[in-house]
């Protein structure tokens, strides 16, 4: 960023600047605009000052953008953008003693990536916490210039906030290794399929819960939640599980931002509340996409991955992973993508999963499929859809493997139970003419239900032929179909 402050004579005499614009961070060198639409950029000046923006890909008939510092020192302003292409620009801005040339600037698409430290992960690792491939990422991270990332400096304030760090960096060694790893692997992958810029900004907290990225006025009518009594301490919490926090001091500030979408890496500190995500986190999508203005803004998330929490052979992480379906299943434009295969059977005891190229993909190819229109983009799950009973043998059908599924014989993962409630492992096969999902369990008796890698820790090893996993579930609930890609809005209400 170059800047040239003027100085009116009198202030030469006294050594004293007159007053200057000011940006936030996510406002400045490297950044990337979305192409094609009004993109805001906004800063402070003295109350009343007018402000200026040219853009170097405006012609030089082009009339300058203008804006008025409000009383509370704030200016927004919009800038026209054209198609996305390779070339770096350059935005000036002028007013109120100040003539600022912010170079290096791509026109392309923009997405905000926020949740928990799954999505925070950089692709150094955390300690003895690796990214798989993130050492071959940071090296060869010089060969996408055209995707940017700006990583939101991590706050918390019960008070709403203006202002918070996170500049635009270009992706090159020396700064590829504190990129969220997640939200690089998306940007990179995007990138490749559309040929166009992609800039990401991370605005993620480890251990966040999803009550922290909502507002105070949602939060007072959430039962079990009381900020007041978290502030003044009469409610003891952790400090990244404190609510409303994150979202005024890190998406606040961010929010003018014009983006394309919002992804999601969320869940492991809301385990053990599936009963009320699907309409929390509805909701709070709902908020997100007013409070930037850019109409139904596309949000897709990650499903929570396999791990113990606290005992692996539990259901109730399971019980949360069919609760993120129903939440994108009850939320317009919204979808999950399944990890359930994305693990190693020694990262029992690790939440942070080392699988984060193949989550940004299969992210980027739902962005691809639904918010740009790609056709042919691997996009649906395998999902259970309904289940015949004949005494110890089960037949199962599915959407989105009419292809069948692989491997093509023996399925693992598969258990069924009968009238007692007791599971056991079942004997699983496809039937290769019919695309169905054929179970036997002599143990079980009478089978009463059939479920799928439906614990707390399982590893999905059923796949359709598009290298997708079969969605994890339990016989007695249908898994709902993302609105994305056709699906129906079932109730919020589910056991």
């Amino acid at each position: 960023m170059k800047r040239t402050i003027l100085f009116a004579a009198a202030a030469l005499a006294s050594s004293a600047a007159m007053a200057e614009i000011t940006l936030p961070d996510i406002v400045g060198d490297n950044m990337v605009l979305q192409q094609n639409t009004e993109a805001r950029i906004w800063g402070w000046a003295s109350p009343g000052s007018e402000i200026e923006a040219m853009a170097s890909w405006q012609t030089e008939s082009s009339p300058a953008v203008r804006a008025t510092a409000g009383p509370d020192s704030l200016w927004t302003l919009t800038l026209p953008t054209p198609d996305a292409s390779r070339k770096a620009y350059t935005v000036r801005l002028r007013g109120d003693g100040s003539d600022i040339l912010l170079e290096n600037v791509l026109i392309g698409e923009v997405w905000l990536c926020s949740g928990q430290s799954n999505m925070d992960m950089p692709l150094r690792g955390y300690f003895t916490q690796p990214v798989e491939g993130g050492g071959r990422a940071i090296a060869y991270s010089g060969s996408t210039p055209h995707v940017r990332v700006a990583t939101v400096d991590r706050r918390g304030s019960y008070e709403p906030q203006q202002r918070v760090g996170g500049a635009w960096k270009e992706s090159k060694p020396a700064n590829a290794g504190e990129f969220s790893a997640l939200a690089y692997f998306f940007a990179e992958s995007l990138n490749r399929i559309l040929d166009v810029p992609v800039g990401v900004i991370v605005c993620a907290y480890g251990g966040s819960r999803l009550e922290s990225w909502m507002p105070a006025e949602m939060l007072a009518s959430l039962e079990g939640e009381d900020m007041a009594a978290e502030r003044d301490g009469t409610k003891k919490v952790d400090e990244w599980h404190r609510i409303g926090v994150r979202y005024n001091a890190m998406l606040l500030p961010v929010s003018r931002y014009t983006v394309s979408g919002f992804l999601w890496n969320q869940g492991e500190s809301n385990v053990g509340k599936h009963e009320e995500l699907p309409k929390r986190q509805r909701d709070m999508v709902q908020h997100w996409r007013k409070l930037w203005g850019l109409g139904e803004l596309p949000f897709y998330f990650v499903e929570l991955p396999p791990w113990d929490y606290g005992n692996r052979d539990a259901d109730y992480a399971a019980m949360f992973r069919e609760a993120q379906h129903l939440a994108a299943a009850v939320t317009p434009r919204s979808a999950v993508v399944c990890t359930s295969d994305l693990i190693y059977p020694h990262e029992v005891a690790d939440v942070h999963a080392s699988r984060k190229r193949e989550i940004g993909e299969r992210l980027s190819w739902v962005a691809a499929a639904d918010a740009y229109g790609v056709e042919g983009m691997p996009v649906l799950y395998p999902h259970f859809r309904e289940m015949e009973v004949q005494g110890d043998k089960a037949t199962l059908r599915f959407t989105g493997a009419d292809s069948g599924f692989t491997p093509n014989q023996y399925l693992e993962g598969f258990e069924a139970c009968g009238a007692d409630g007791v599971w056991h492992p079942a004997t699983a096969y496809e039937g290769l003419d019919s695309r169905d999902i054929h179970i036997t369990c002599p143990d079980a008796g009478e089978i009463k239900e059939v479920r799928y890698c439906f614990r707390n820790f399982a590893v999905g090893k059923v796949h359709n032929m598009m290298g997708l996993p079969l969605i994890p579930f339990r016989s007695s609930v249908p898994t709902p179909l993302s609105t994305c890609f056709g699906g129906k809005q079932p109730p919020v209400k589910r056991r």
